[in-house]
């Protein structure tokens, strides 16, 4: 048996850990710069509030509701991630993170055990440890414990746990399952389901398996194996696997028309992407920069363009990635665009371990200084939390409240962040 536990609306139960005066009230989490709904309470969701919905249209359209909103503040999830993660190896043997809020767990040996009453207790552990409420589907298959988990989150009569042993139990849970809410199916190809006329899990599951193939191909046709109760998808080691592209992006606030103002917020989205690469021991090759003004104002100039910088020796320093994302950034930054989104990929990306040099260029002297560089600010900022210490170019200039003195600013706005309170004893205060 596969067990898949699921934090429940894990970025607003972080935030309601450290301010129990919020529970049983509507919490919202917020994008990047403020921009839009990414993570809404049970009390939001039953408002018929929907999933990114602008932050500004969330203010005018319920005034009165007594919504809290937060800013996303990535370091106390992360953290309070760990601290699930570590709760459950201490309790089960085998432990995969699927994601920052979800893990599955393998089951296998404990044929002898109560799996209802032993995940009911695990999920009441987990939450007496961290106060992060958790659900916990357990089945044959990975796919099927997915589908379990949802019942768990959705039905109270379950106790937090939802066991699908029984064929009986697959069919009914199946039956009710929509299709597009399957892993691994998605929207796009739910709408070709529906097409076919399969609608809910069960249909897909009752479809013979070579017309599975056929028109889904092998993906397709594991989760359909899924679905019938054959284990056969591996995530083993899912979180180790290093990525082969990472990108960051954002949409601005507002609009953007200096060069100025874009290498700022080029600058962040390349530092973001070195560390990622730091953390993930791995080097890129290539780093390109996009810009793209707004496509919803017609009335504007449009415009859209990329370009990229390559390294004859990998690399994943700050200071290196941010430098050549901006030289990117000059050749089609245009004058007279109002610019709305940038963003920076890097790829070409190997293990850190075994990086070649390029004979001709290669400085050991002044990559040695860079790697240390970096390492430095990863530590600090690790410590006293995120951006805490950045490159000069990764603030902008801002207005003071006078409107004429020049403060530098973060490019990323965050004006409604909660203190990181696992990770910086200045978070709380006493008095």
């Amino acid at each position: 048996m596969v067990g898949l536990i699921d934090c429940d609306n894990f970025f607003c139960s972080c935030e309601r850990v450290f301010r129990p005066d919020l529970a049983h009230k509507p919490v919202v989490v917020l994008s990047n710069n403020d921009g839009c709904v990414v993570a809404r309470s049970r009390e939001v969701k039953a408002m018929g509030i929907p999933d990114c919905l602008p932050y500004y249209q969330l203010m005018e359209r319920y005034p009165n509701s007594g919504i809290v909103a937060f800013s996303s503040n990535y370091t106390l999830y992360a953290d309070m991630s760990s601290r699930v993660m570590a709760v459950l190896r201490e309790n089960v043997p085998d432990v995969t993170q699927y994601s920052i809020d979800e893990a599955f767990l393998d089951l296998n040996g404990m044929d002898h055990v109560d799996l209802k009453a032993w995940g009911e207790e695990l999920c009441r552990k987990v939450e007496r440890s961290t106060g992060m409420p958790v659900s916990l589907g357990i089945a044959p298959s990975r796919t099927l414990a997915k589908v379990a988990s949802k019942f768990a989150k959705k039905y109270p009569g379950y106790r937090k746990c939802c066991v699908m042993a029984t064929e009986e139990q697959r069919v009914k849970a199946l039956q009710l399952t929509a299709a597009v809410d399957v892993w691994g199916i998605g929207r796009r190809i739910a709408r070709r389901l529906e097409y076919y006329g399969v609608r809910t899990a069960y249909d897909f599951a009752q479809k013979n398996r070579g017309w599975v193939r056929g028109k889904f191909h092998v993906t397709g046709e594991r989760t359909w194996q899924e679905l019938n109760g054959d284990s056969v998808i591996d995530v083993d080691g899912l979180d180790t696997v290093a990525k082969q592209t990472i990108v960051t992006s954002r949409s601005f606030p507002g609009m953007l028309t200096e060069l100025s103002d874009l290498r700022s917020h080029i600058a962040n989205y390349a530092a973001r992407c070195s560390l990622k690469l730091r953390r993930q021991n791995s080097v890129c090759h290539i780093v390109t920069a996009f810009i793209q003004s707004n496509h919803f104002r017609e009335d504007l100039p449009q415009y859209s363009n990329s370009a990229y910088r390559s390294f004859l020796t990998p690399t994943n320093t700050t200071t290196e990635i941010v430098g050549a994302a901006n030289a990117a950034l000059d050749s089609i930054f245009r004058q007279g665009i109002s610019y709305k989104r940038a963003g920076v990929m890097v790829s070409g990306i190997t293990s850190g371990d075994a990086v070649q040099h390029d004979l001709f260029t290669y400085d050991p002297e002044r990559s040695e200084k860079l790697r240390t560089v970096s390492a430095a600010l990863d530590r600090v900022n690790g410590k006293m939390g995120a951006d805490m210490v950045v490159l000069g170019i990764q603030q902008y200039r801002d207005k003071g409240a006078d409107g004429k003195s020049v403060k530098f600013v973060n490019a990323i706005r965050r004006a409604l962040k909660s203190p990181d309170y696992t990770t910086r004893l200045g978070a709380f205060t006493v008095g």
